[in-house]
């Protein structure tokens, strides 16, 4: 082997609809790690790319909220399964991202794969939780049932590159739902190197599209589009931005998840069942008790 040989660097692309596209504008922006050194470009998606990215999310959604939540469980454990066997590479660009020892950044992609999988057995549980029988004044079961909100539009964290990535990807689409994720801008090959992994999983195509580039220039028409159910503002850059984004979302009622803390969260901490919660819609469903049938049971 010739000790001249030169390395392959790795191509980074969108995940939009199950596929690796370049970004509709062609562009692409360098990305650097902590000391300011050249990474590899990443593509810098255009408006034109989040729409598609939507598109592709609401033909998906069909099929993904329609899923048995045991069947998405075992989806999002295979995923797990496969992070676990790409641990090293997820590791190594953890640590590039965030300035991490590579000690640091292995703990914690350990904590992301563990989060995945918490948030995978999650998913046959929430509805016992959150859902349930009303008692009502009347011969009436009443039957209140969490469904999915739709299409949610996520800005991922702009400094947990990796755990903060999957502490906002994992529940939403846990839940029924279907993802557009707007990448860290400054930090975003982790969550490119995820949408790899996404793909030779069973989750299908356009469960979750990833998207890397500008946050505000992506966050904007995801914010005022009419097909996008919900947003999360958790990767807004500043309360100006978030305040923006927020208004626009109004335009269609949108369910809006506004930034928690200044400082950003802690993605270490418990994650609770909070973000499991806040994209689900309730469903109540009223029948007659002791009614009789022309058989004479019940129903």
């Amino acid at each position: 082997m010739s000790d001249g040989r030169l390395s392959v660097f790795k191509t980074y692309k969108l995940y939009v609809g199950g596929k690796f596209p370049r970004s509709e504008s062609g562009r692409v922006y360098e990305v650097t790690d902590s000391k300011g050194k050249w990474l590899a470009n990443a593509p810098q998606s255009s408006r034109k790319d989040a729409r598609d990215a939507v598109v592709a999310a609401r033909k998906a959604f069909g099929g993904w909220s329609g899923a048995t939540a045991y069947n998405r469980g075992q989806i999002l454990y295979r995923v797990a399964e496969m992070l676990e066997g790409r641990r090293e590479q997820f590791v190594r660009e953890v640590a590039d991202a965030e300035g991490l020892s590579k000690s640091r950044a292995a703990a914690v992609v350990e904590a992301a794969i563990d989060r995945w999988v918490w948030y995978a057995g999650w998913t046959d549980k929430i509805g016992q939780v959150v859902g349930g029988a009303n008692p009502v004044a009347g011969p009436f079961f009443n039957l209140s049932t969490p469904e999915p909100t739709g299409v949610v539009a996520v800005l991922a964290p702009q400094k947990s590159s990796f755990l903060g990535l999957v502490s906002v990807i994992a529940p939403v689409i846990a839940t029924g739902n279907t993802a557009i994720v707007v990448a860290s801008a400054d930090a975003p090959l982790p969550a490119l190197s995820l949408g790899e992994v996404l793909a030779t999983s069973d989750l299908p195509g356009g469960v979750v599209n990833i998207l890397s580039g500008k946050t505000a220039e992506l966050a904007a028409p995801l914010a005022s589009h009419q097909d996008v159910n919900a947003i999360d503002l958790t990767g807004a850059a500043d309360a100006g931005l978030a305040k923006e984004l927020e208004t626009a979302a109004a335009d269609n009622l949108k369910r809006v998840r506004r930034p928690q803390a200044v400082d950003g969260e802690d993605w270490s901490a418990d994650p609770g069942t909070h973000r499991l919660t806040a994209f689900l819609e309730t469903k109540t469903v009223w029948h007659p008790t002791g009614a009789l049938g022309a058989s004479g049971s019940s129903y």
